[in-house]
């Protein structure tokens, strides 16, 4: 059980973190370089939207970063997944085909976010 512990607790230290010190605070916790340049990354808003969830404001936090918003409930489950298994001794494995389908998809996920969230389209996507 410890390495799901220790990813659990990490998570929950990087989230106590961010919600203690605010990331919607110009500069307090620096600055993304693709967004000096002006280009919004998949991640670019991130931090903000764990400050917002931290605070039960899910709209605001979708509103900087639908990526991670959505992608909170597919970490959730993996965490409890790998959790089960470690508790009940069963190996839980993914099937090598599942795993390079999912590392595709959601490869393509973040290619379409990123470019989406940078073209006048997507502007409703930007941070």
């Amino acid at each position: 059980m410890v390495p799901p512990v220790l990813v659990a607790g990490g998570l929950g230290a990087a989230v106590l973190a961010l919600r203690l010190r605010d990331p919607h605070v110009q500069g307090s916790w620096g600055g993304c370089p693709l967004a000096a340049v002006g280009i919004d990354c998949p991640g670019c808003g991130g931090l903000r939207a764990v400050n917002d969830l931290a605070h039960a404001r899910v709209l605001e936090a979708a509103s900087s970063n639908l990526l991670l918003v959505a992608a909170v409930p597919v970490v959730v489950w993996l965490l409890l997944r790998w959790s089960a298994s470690r508790w009940t001794g069963r190996h839980w494995q993914l099937s090598q085909r599942w795993q390079y389908g999912a590392a595709v998809a959601l490869g393509a996920l973040v290619v379409v976010f990123t470019v989406l969230r940078n073209t006048p389209a997507g502007a409703w996507l930007a941070p």
